[in-house]
Order: C-alpha cells, then structure tokens, then sequence
C-alpha cells in the first residue's frame, strides 16, 4: 500500500480534500488489494475543524504526532489561507515529510503553506488562478506558472485551483498504476482523465477595469469587436488619443496585463471558442481570430497552454462523445 497524507486546517477549501482523497479512494477499487492508497488526514489539533462552506472534518493523526513515512503528503488550500499568518505546527510538519517524502506539494492555495514553510523557492510552482500574482510577490523566488493546472518539478507537485486537485492525484495514479487505471478512475469519476489546456477561462473578461470608460476598457472592448484586426500598441494607443508610453503604463495598471498579452489571449478565447463549437478548419479560425497561419495558432497555444489546437478541439469531441 502506498500511504498518503491530506493536511487541513481552519476554513479549508472541502473541495480541496474531498477530491483528491475520491481519486485515490477510487483507485482502491481497480487495483490488486494491497497495492492501492492508504490515506491519513492530518491536523494541527486533535479537534474537528470547520471547513468555509460549513462542513466538520476530523483528522486521523495531529501534525505533532510521531512522524511517518509517507509516500504522497499534500496540504490542501483554503480561501484564507493567501491572508492568514503562517501556522507555525504546519508549517514544521510540511518541512519534515517534505524531507523524508517520496512526493509531496499542494492543491491550490495550499502553494502558500508551502512557501511559508520555505518550500518553494527555486521551484516551479502553480495555485488558484486568482491567488498567482499575489503568490508571486509574497515568495519572489519561486517560479510561478499563472495558468497551469499542474506542475511536476521533482518530488514537489503543485495544482491549480479547487477541483485542479483532481487533476494532480489522477495524475499521480498514472504515475503509480498506469494510464488505464488512472483513466478508468476518472471515469467512474465523471471527470476528464487529462483536461486540456490551462485554467485560465475568458481571463480578458476577468481582468476587465471596473470603469468601464476608462481608456483600457475602450481598448478592451475594441479588441473584442475587431479580433481578427492587426493589433499594435500604436494603434491602441490611437483609439483613446494616447502616446504609446502612456497607453501601455495606463493599461497594465488597470488590467496587470500588457496590452500585447492582453489581444493574445483574447485571440486564444476566441478560437477556443471556435474549437469547442464548430468543425471549422483550423486555418479559418487562425485568420479569423488574428494569429493570421495555423502554424502562428498553433506556437501560441503551445506556449501558453501546453497543447496544440486539434487536441484541444479533439478533447471536446471526445467528451461529447462520451455523453
């Protein structure tokens, strides 16, 4: 049996627990006995505890107790968690098994337990899509990928936000029991064994300024109408009657986003769009969503969401065809 450890604590994200514990709960069932996951929840009181949408859980051992080896140990995140002083009993628990662990890590905002115990610096790390930046800043020396589901680097493993934590415990039955095994566990799950692309969803939309006719909500909205335009920062600057210098400051501090990042990601939505609704050819979607070739299409989607743009179409026709 291979042991795994769940670390919660005051206001955890349920989700967080409940998900990656049902894949590898599952996963008991598709395999020899014996050779399946045996799971503890660890805490750092031996006192039920109060999750932020209400639920008590109660853990199996406190983080005080006579250390284990373990052959997974995660911490899961919580809403308060970015905001909320380290946990000092936690914290030591995390450095401990991190020592001695085959792999350890995070789901979600579970990345800043990590970083208060000093974990992930030098790391390549990832967290809730929302939480990123902010991780970024408070543990400057980690390596923090915005829109990855999930992240291998070594032993340590990281997820995206909440329901990513399915993501990264189907990914470590693959690793242990194979793709089959893994795939079948999804399944029974009604979840996709590997989701394709990043987390970030309409991220344009989301990072949108509260004013909307402020210069950058203009140029937003501009961007949106016209997608398969030649974009330039002059010609944006253009439409608010701004110098080019100005526009570009203007606009990363209202939307944290470079007005180029911005209309590449714009443009990644809109064909992401295409790919989930349509059978047109990748070439049309390309030109009509302003990355010009399939090929230009098809850099951009691998650089910013690890796959190409027929596997992200052929994602959803599986699943349609799965239903």
């Amino acid at each position: 049996m291979r042991s795994v450890a769940i670390a919660i604590f005051p206001q955890v994200q349920a989700l967080d627990v409940a998900g990656p514990l049902d894949v590898f709960a599952e996963a008991n069932g598709f395999v020899e006995p014996g050779e399946g996951y045996a799971i503890t929840v660890v805490s750092a009181e031996n006192v039920p505890v109060r999750a932020s949408n209400g639920t008590r859980m109660l853990a199996d051992v406190t983080c005080e107790a006579p250390q284990q080896h373990y052959d997974v140990a995660l911490v899961a995140g919580g809403p308060g968690l970015p905001f909320d002083p380290p946990d000092l009993r936690l914290s030591t628990w995390l450095r401990d098994v991190a020592s001695r662990c085959e792999r350890y890590g995070s789901i979600c905002t579970g990345a800043f337990a990590l970083g208060h115990a000093g974990l992930i610096d030098g790391r390549y790390v990832t967290t809730h899509w929302q939480n990123a930046p902010q991780l970024a800043r408070q543990f400057p020396l980690a390596r923090v990928e915005l829109d990855r589901i999930h992240i291998r680097d070594g032993s340590l493993v990281t997820s995206a936000g909440v329901t990513a934590g399915i993501d990264v415990a189907l990914s470590l039955v693959a690793e242990d029991h194979g793709p089959r095994i893994a795939l079948a566990v999804a399944k029974r799950l009604v979840v996709f064994a590997q989701r394709r692309g990043g987390q970030s969803q309409f991220s344009p939309y989301l990072s949108a300024p509260a004013d909307e006719t402020s210069p950058a909500a203009k140029v937003q909205a501009y961007v949106m109408e016209h997608i398969g335009e030649r974009m330039t920062v002059e010609k944006l600057a253009q439409i608010v009657g701004m110098s080019e210098r100005n526009f570009a400051r203007a606009f990363v501090e209202a939307t944290s986003v470079t007005p180029h990042d911005f209309v590449e990601q714009a443009r990644i939505d809109a064909a992401r769009n295409a790919l989930e609704s349509s059978a047109t050819p990748l070439k049309t979607i390309a030109y009509e969503c302003g990355f010009g070739t399939a090929d230009r299409m098809r850099i951009v989607f691998r650089q910013r969401l690890g796959v190409s743009p027929n596997d992200y179409r052929l994602s959803f026709q599986k699943l349609g065809a799965d239903g």
